[in-house]
């Protein structure tokens, strides 16, 4: 009996067979894909490939592409998902946006129906590619089957290519049922004006660079998700060995650099660290490596490290002077300009300005009330950080003030550990984007941070982790509001509350519960997460009580599947500090 396997390939293939195909030679061994009439013939294609690619049915479109989110952002790979046209197409409109704004590398394969009746309405019918076009690095409307190999090559090499960003393959239903007798599948890309070579950084620039820093006196290094993406946080860390530059990274830029490190100050912006802002506030030469200095990083833009002569790397030349003028500006690889700084750089004389940095951080920590008797925010964060701290741990969030406050309290030691929706901000992000992550990552331990505001916005994929068998935990932060919304409410608008209570509404109180009661209606939470997490078939428990939190949580931790652990906190708690939008490190709130 032979034991050669056979090509899982048909001799003569289809458009969806090439198109699957397409995806296995280029390494996707993960597919977060939903089915409808127009994407059938993919997937049939899917079942014929065997085991090649991993097909993992989420219970919500947008739930598979912050999957496919979650993949790419832990690996550096190109995460991939497939939805029907029309509904099932639009429902990956906001995880594509987002992919946009954070530069991370995803393919959206999407049916489209025939091409005969393009334009004309037909049922579930929308034109993805004009949807999409501001919010893609690029897309495809395919009409003819002959195209296929060439835009699929296309497509994965955009996607990673420079900046990266997501792509999007629109695939009518009678090309994917198209015969392709003659197959090349490696044809010669057809992309005239898109240069994706790597920029080469002259030596006077990089010696310039070098000779600023000499000749600086109170120096930072403002990293981002330049050095994520560049996977250039080792030459980072030499640099800073090298140099003993103070270093403080944005949200994307988290894990970049170990939270011990004695020049670490953080991350900075609207709710970093007071020591990281005022730290750029004072700084004679800000190295800005890889960001794009994002409004919720400078406040008043003209008053950002007003004082300072600015270097500025970054791949995307359109990045370069678009929202804050360069000294230096430098089109290049982070990582490559880092590895060449590195050979010539030396150290300038900081020792007043490193002492200075280090007596910012001691003066200005992040606090809490360690003293409340219920549970915080903060403590419940720390405590998890605590525990997890010698295991392979992976953290996403959605969007608020868990967020924020996982940002500040877990302590990230490792790039591509910290998954946040960070430039669109998207609210439901944390437990498909978790989903991804433990697919890719099958004996890490998973957890999602989140809120209960944003939890409920993708709660259906609790299903996809039981079923799929991606024990991904989920550390629920319930305090039955919109924390974050409450919390601007708090502080500009008079406290008046604008529907941003999220449980019942007993007779009159149409606002919620009294703000004097931290623990308001703290018996009588609205829904059960317990009940509706167990319904899905994961396990889940309630702690209200901060003597039960550490049991609570080694309990998740150890639990062989999918868990919910719905930690009841009061929401009148603020994330502090805060530099209100627009405005300067001078005016930012600490208490």
């Amino acid at each position: 009996m032979s034991t050669a396997k056979a090509d899982p390939a048909p001799r003569v293939l289809s458009g969806a067979d090439v198109l699957v195909k397409s995806l296995v030679d280029h390494g996707v061994d993960v597919l977060f894909a939903y089915p409808g009439g127009c994407s059938m013939p993919m997937h049939q294609a899917l079942t014929r490939f065997g085991d090649s690619i991993r097909t993992i049915l989420p219970r919500h479109e947008q739930g598979g592409a912050f999957a496919a989110q979650g993949y790419a952002r832990s690996t550096g790979k190109v995460g991939v998902v497939m939805a029907t046209s029309g509904p099932g197409a639009t429902n990956l409109v906001t995880a594509i946006a987002d992919a946009k704004l954070d530069s991370i590398p995803m393919l959206c394969i999407t049916g489209q129906v025939p091409t005969s009746v393009i334009g004309s309405d037909a049922f579930q019918e929308t034109p993805m590619v004009e949807v999409c076009r501001g919010i893609t690095k690029h897309h495809y409307l395919v009409t003819k089957v002959s195209d296929l190999p060439r835009i699929m090559k296309e497509a994965f090499h955009v996607c990673q290519s420079g900046r990266p960003g997501p792509v999007i393959v629109d695939m009518p239903k009678d090309i994917q049922l198209d015969d392709l007798s003659e197959l090349e599948m490696d044809p010669p890309m057809d992309l005239p004006g898109y240069d994706a070579s790597m920029p080469i950084v002259q030596d006077e620039v990089i010696r310039q660079i070098a000779a600023a820093i000499k000749q600086a006196r109170r120096p930072v290094v403002y990293a981002g998700g330049g050095i994520i993406s560049a996977e250039a946080s080792n030459e980072l860390n030499q640099f800073l060995a090298k140099t003993g530059i103070p270093v403080t990274t944005t949200v994307m830029g988290i894990g970049a650099v170990p939270p011990e490190h004695e020049l670490s100050m953080d991350w900075l912006g609207m709710h970093g660290a007071a020591y990281a802002n005022y730290a750029v506030r004072d700084c004679d030469l800000l190295i800005a490596l890889g960001v794009r200095f994002d409004d919720r990083v400078t406040g008043k833009v003209e008053a950002f490290a007003k004082d300072a002569k600015i270097i500025h790397v970054d791949i995307d030349d359109s990045e370069l002077n678009k929202n804050k003028k360069a000294h230096i500006p430098v089109r290049g690889d982070v990582k490559e300009v880092l590895k060449d700084l590195n050979k010539i750089v030396e150290a300038p004389e900081i020792s007043d300005w490193q002492s200075h940095c280090k007596d910012l951080k001691v003066k200005h920590p992040l606090k809490y009330d360690r003293n409340f008797d219920g549970i915080l925010q903060q403590h419940a964060i720390q405590t998890l950080s605590d525990i997890t701290a010698e295991m392979n741990t992976y953290v996403s969030v959605g969007v608020g003030q868990h967020q924020m406050w996982a940002a500040q309290f877990f302590k990230f030691r490792r790039p591509r550990t910290w998954l946040s929706s960070s430039g669109l901000g998207t609210m439901g992000f944390g437990l498909p984007a978790a989903m991804g992550v433990q697919a890719a990552h099958p004996d890490a331990l998973v957890i999602d941070i989140d809120g209960d505001g944003s939890f409920q916005m993708n709660i259906q994929e609790l299903a996809t982790c039981y079923c799929e068998n991606l024990p991904v935990k989920v550390l629920l932060l319930n305090n039955q509001h919109l924390g974050m919304v409450v919390q601007w409410e708090d502080r500009f608008m008079g406290r008046n509350r604008a529907h941003t209570y999220l449980g019942p509404i007993h007779h009159e109180e149409a606002r919620g519960p009294s703000d004097a009661d931290r623990f308001s209606y703290a018996e009588d939470r609205y829904p059960d997460f317990v009940k509706i997490a167990q319904g899905y078939g994961c396990g889940a428990s309630t702690v209200r009580k901060k003597s039960d939190l550490e049991g609570a949580l080694r309990e998740m931790i150890e639990y062989k599947g999918p868990y919910l652990l719905d930690v009841q906190v009061p929401y009148q708690e603020h994330v502090l500090p805060m530099i209100p939008s627009g405005m300067t490190c001078d005016d930012m709130i600490v208490e």
